[in-house]
């Protein structure tokens, strides 16, 4: 498991003065103090602490911003546990299995041509 690494004060300041002002994902105006500094990738997905990496936000879309990382970086874990074999996976319960579908009934062979008498076809009759 990775460690957060922060961003450095130098850091921090030229992030918010490239936002000057705004957040950088819903565009608010922030009062000075106000915005938050996100990491974009996720410390614990191997982002690191580096002004490309970093942005400001409202508190709103950091909020939403952080949920949506902590779902990523559990999806992660889980798939890093099931790859390495740390995790079996969970065998499929009775409840839930697809009942099998019925064998489709197969109909006899039709013919595709049907020799036409040619009496009929002399007295008006047949196509």
């Amino acid at each position: 498991m990775s460690k957060r690494i922060e961003f450095s004060r130098k850091d921090k300041v030229k992030i918010i003065a490239r936002a000057n002002g705004k957040c950088e994902k819903c565009s608010a105006m922030l009062k000075t103090g106000e915005g938050e500094i996100d990491h974009i990738l996720p410390c614990a997905l191997g982002g690191e602490a580096t002004i490309a990496n970093g942005r400001l936000l409202c508190r709103v879309c950091h909020v939403e911003k952080t949920a949506d990382d902590i779902r990523r970086v559990r999806k992660s874990d889980r798939q890093r546990d099931k790859a390495s074999g740390a995790v079996r996976p969970k065998s499929a319960l009775a409840g839930r299995k697809r009942p099998k579908p019925a064998p489709a009934k197969t109909l006899p062979p039709r013919a595709m041509f049907v020799p036409i008498n040619r009496t009929t076809l002399a007295q008006g009759g047949g196509e």
